[in-house]
């Protein structure tokens, strides 16, 4: 419309409050993400052992299981058991991310769209936690969301008193789950906003755990040490659920949790250095 028809009219629609301003991207973003059937079906993969857990926390109260062979010996729903539970889903969730986030920035990068948004009100800052939305609340579906409803079971089952005596399983789930819900986000933010091409970015996501992990290894053979685990992620998450579980940790659990810090830090300084309202071009 020309300016000079003084035709046009300000917005006087509802406003999006400010605090969930940054839901826009993951809304948008959910409406092609569940059209993928490979993306559904592996979703209901995802499903299927917290399914077989919570079979297994019922049967000690089946009688006809218990007629057969003492269940609560064999699957006893202790720190091991929701330690198990953190690990497998652990690796769902990391391979989800790999499906999903490398092409959260590297489509905006590519088509030069983080201009279209930073010059609207919204934060650099919004938009990260809005892309880290996207993955983050398909991951909570199969890590603490189904083991929080495992652990209520499992006190409905047991009783009051398992449960007072038991919640730290729960803060353990919910924290653990978090914990590895923000390092996948961050790295899979970090490797998409750097590696433009969505085929070389999961390759390199994939890489980087596989490679981190046989260089660690490496390491500790070599040299006689646990020092290794600290350049492998797998280790270090699963050594921070052990120590919340009160099991046996693969490394100490001060390495652990340094090394985990060290792995956000740097995911930030990657995505604050990519991450901006303009782009400089070298000739």
């Amino acid at each position: 419309m020309a300016v000079y028809k003084r035709g046009y009219e300000p917005y006087t629609g509802r406003l999006t409050p400010e605090w969930s301003r940054f839901l826009i991207i993951a809304r948008h973003a959910y409406r092609g993400m569940f059209e993928s059937r490979f993306l559904v079906s592996f979703l209901v993969v995802c499903f299927i052992y917290p399914v077989v857990a919570a079979v297994l926390v019922y049967l000690p109260h089946n009688a006809a299981a218990m007629a057969v062979f003492d269940v609560r010996k064999l699957f006893p729903v202790d720190g091991a058991f929701f330690l198990k539970f953190l690990s497998w889903q652990g690796t769902l969730a990391f391979l989800l991310t790999g499906f999903m986030g490398p092409g959260l920035v590297a489509v905006d990068l590519a088509n030069n769209a983080l201009p279209l948004y930073f010059c609207r009100p919204f934060s650099r800052a919004e938009y990260v936690v809005g892309k880290m939305a996207v993955l983050g609340f398909v991951l909570s579906a199969i890590t603490w969301v189904p083991g929080l409803i495992l652990f209520a079971f499992a006190a409905y089952l047991e009783g009051f008193a398992w449960f007072t005596g038991h919640l730290r399983f729960a803060f353990a789930v919910f924290v653990g789950s978090w914990l590895w819900i923000v390092a996948l986000c961050l790295l899979a933010l970090a490797i998409s906003a750097w590696v433009k091409w969505r085929i070389a970015a999961g390759a390199l996501l994939f890489g980087l755990f596989f490679v981190a992990a046989g260089f660690g290894q490496a390491i500790n053979h070599s040299m006689n040490t646990d020092l290794g685990h600290m350049v492998n992620l797998a280790s270090i998450i699963g050594a921070i659920w052990a120590w919340l579980l009160h099991e046996s940790a693969p490394m100490p659990v001060a390495n652990a949790w340094f090394s985990l810090s060290a792995a956000y830090a740097a995911c930030y300084w990657l995505l604050r250095r990519k991450l901006r309202a303009y782009q400089v071009e070298r000739a």
